[in-house]
């Protein structure tokens, strides 16, 4: 036996992952476990109303569980997870096949399919190195500016666009930035910094307009309804401004600490820039036709909120009208539709598909209800953390919207006895469900900074236990300093 062959044999049977095997059996264990046991307690709320965990929600929680260790260890493809959900909520009846597999194809999930589209085209005709080369060379060389200027230019596309839409706009941007900082394949602390950050900066940017995601329009509307109170546009971004941009900044801060680029600097990248950016000549008609398109469909989407005539159109019926003019153009042909990555569309499916399931079954009201009522005799701020904490856990794994909207009612019943403005309930929520840190599932851009394969779901949770604990600090600063600086009302008289 030659040594290539006493070499080969080895590689020939791969090593068993005993790891994987691990966490396979621990989600599978976590579901039957959930699913079997005894019937648990109601949730009473301060009020006595009884929320009974129905067989159905209990089956939520058991896929939640199974969902949630899958995707963070990604014992199977993300999407594979997502499709397991589905099944599960098909075969152990939790819900009929009919609606659970419905959500897969909720406007949601379609609006994500359009702003994947967007990069792509980006991407293809040039637009995208255009837009890199031309930032590179005003930015200069040192990664950490670098860093800065992609954070600050998402967080600031996301006051006047929709967090996912920026995300997707960003991303084939900051893929030209990587390979000019990286020839290899192989993931950077640079690249894990710069698309965990953005996904990051997103979410903070986002929730400093009413344009940046739906959560904040609908939570306004909420409130309305429940406290006969209107807070407008303005009222929203005078007191989130502050916070947005602060935990932009902050985020940036986290990064330069937890992945510190390991090059302080890319030399001569400036001059390379503006070389770069000639050599690509003057603008071509796809680039032309594809960024009027792209202009059109965003200022279209912003001015629903504004004009009246346009309230009525879907966001992601006019997303998806770009996607069809891209085709209708030949921008895009039959082999780009076959590069779409279906795993993210498929993470995303998934995750609506959760949410919905823990809504529709009162799995989510039941579990909101279990958790406020434990502050119910707390200090006011131990109470408006609590609720805080409990929102931003949840909008990790359903939507944000829905995380509001289930917890709001009990924490607003609670508030005047704790002498606590339903104001800060509001704002304090908002602030955290706009940035879920520690799971993929938890907001588009998460999901679209994934496909850079920079980093895995598990470093993804990693670095966002601590970006979560910064985020629940800035909340507390919000709530007894900046608020009240503002003229926010933070406490009012309890009620006895």
């Amino acid at each position: 036996m030659t040594a290539s062959e006493t070499i080969s044999l080895p590689e020939a049977k791969k090593k068993f992952d005993w790891k994987r095997l691990f966490f396979l059996l621990l989600g599978i264990g976590a579901f039957f476990f959930v699913y079997y046991c005894p019937p648990w307690p109601d949730a009473v709320d301060p009020m006595g109303e009884h929320f009974v965990l129905s067989k159905e929600a209990k089956g939520a929680l058991a896929v939640f569980c199974l969902a949630a260790v899958w995707w963070v260890f990604e014992v199977v493809p993300i999407g594979i997870t997502s499709l397991t959900i589905g099944a599960l909520q098909a075969l152990f009846l939790i819900r009929s096949p009919k609606v659970a597999f419905k959500d897969f194809m909720d406007p949601s999930v379609l609006f994500i399919f359009g702003s994947i589209v967007i990069g792509m085209v980006f991407t293809k005709t040039g637009l995208t190195k255009r837009i890199a080369y031309k930032m590179l060379s005003i930015v200069g060389e040192k990664t950490s500016m670098i860093l800065l200027g992609c954070f600050v230019m998402t967080a600031a596309l996301t006051h006047v666009m929709a967090h996912t839409a920026v995300a997707a706009t960003m991303f084939p941007l900051l893929m030209a930035i990587h390979a000019l900082y990286s020839d290899e394949d192989q993931p950077t602390k640079f690249g894990k910094a710069l698309f965990i950050g953005m996904a990051y900066v997103a979410g903070a940017g986002s929730i400093i307009t009413l344009l940046g995601a739906a959560r904040g329009a609908v939570a306004l509307g909420f409130y309305k309804d429940i406290m006969h109170v209107d807070i407008s546009f303005f009222q929203l971004t005078a007191y989130m401004f502050p916070i947005g941009w602060l935990m932009t900044f902050l985020l940036w801060g986290f990064m330069m600490v937890f992945l510190k680029p390991e090059q302080a600097s890319i030399p001569g990248l400036k001059e390379k820039s503006k070389r770069m950016y000639k050599e690509l000549g003057a603008w071509s008609r796809q680039e032309i036709l594809t960024a009027t398109i792209v202009v059109l469909t965003i200022l279209v989407i912003a001015l629903k909120n504004f004009i009246p005539a346009l309230g009525g159109l879907d966001k992601t019926g006019v997303l998806l009208l770009s996607t069809i003019a891209f085709f209708v153009f030949n921008i895009l042909s039959l082999d780009d539709l076959e590069e779409i990555p279906w795993n993210i569309i498929l993470l995303f499916a998934g995750a609506m598909s959760i949410g919905f399931c823990l809504w529709e079954t009162g799995a989510a009201k039941w579990l909101a209800v279990n958790w406020l009522v434990l502050f119910q005799n707390s200090p006011p701020i131990v109470f408006i953390l609590g609720m805080a904490f409990f929102v931003m856990i949840m909008t990790n794994f359903i939507m944000n919207v829905a995380a509001i909207a289930i917890s709001l009612p009990v924490a607003l019943v609670i508030a005047p006895y704790l002498g606590v403005a339903g104001e800060v309930i509001l704002f304090s929520s908002l602030i955290v469900a706009g940035m879920p840190f520690l799971l993929l599932v938890g907001a588009a851009p998460n999901a679209i900074a994934y496909s850079s394969k920079q980093f895995t779901p598990g470093e993804f949770f990693l670095w966002g236990v601590p970006a979560s604990i910064m985020l629940i600090a800035i909340t507390w600063l919000a709530v007894t300093v900046i608020w009240p600086l503002m003229g926010m009302e933070v406490y009012v008289p309890k009620i006895m």
